[in-house]
């Protein structure tokens, strides 16, 4: 099966067409933002105030890029851990997020949101950050310049390799490709 190429932000229309377990190339616009940076836009929602962008309808992308060597755009640009972000991400979903990009699994509570909100959760391969720099096209700081790293970027990227992990349904690849895995193996009483 060949990779879906993917033009962010997402279209509600293709965004629905994915499934679980669907390898795609992402292309065009996202956003980073990190466990620092979810904070501060959760403190700013409640504070009644902007975020620093607009959500709506973007993917957010849940890494820390190490600074760029001469004559590259950045560094290591590799997946964190979605799971810490899981406590802000249902006030982000509900403004509009379609797209997230991490490595791990996601709560039930985050799941729900997404099946609520029609959204998205990629998974990007953990380790490979060097690789995936290779994709990232341009890089532009939007907000939070003092947290570094974790500040919120702007990238613009082409054929960004990720796997859709939970579609807009709920099904999740971890649970499936576990099942499966069960079923073809012929394991008696493996609890999914």
């Amino acid at each position: 099966m060949s990779a879906i190429q993917i033009t962010n932000p997402i279209s509600e229309q293709e965004l629905l067409k994915l499934k679980a377990g669907d390898r795609v190339l992402l292309s065009g616009t996202i956003y980073t933002a990190r466990d620092a940076a979810h904070k501060r836009m959760f403190e700013t929602l409640q504070k009644g105030e902007e975020l620093p962008f607009d959500v709506a309808g973007q993917t957010i992308y849940y890494v820390g890029p190490t600074p760029a060597k001469p004559g590259a755009v950045i560094g290591s640009a590799g997946p964190t851990t979605s799971g810490r972000m899981d406590k802000y991400t249902p006030v982000l979903l509900d403004l509009g997020l379609k797209g997230m990009i991490g490595k791990g699994y996601r709560s039930e509570e985050v799941i729900e949101s997404m099946k609520k909100n029609k959204a998205v959760y990629f998974a990007a391969i953990g380790g490979s950050g060097a690789l995936i720099a290779r994709t990232i096209q341009s890089v532009e700081v939007v907000a939070y310049e003092d947290l570094g790293p974790e500040a919120i970027y702007r990238l613009t990227i082409k054929n960004f390799p990720a796997v859709v992990i939970i579609d807009s349904k709920g099904n999740d690849w971890y649970k499936i490709g576990k099942q499966q895995f069960f079923e073809q193996n012929h394991v008696q009483g493996a609890d999914c």
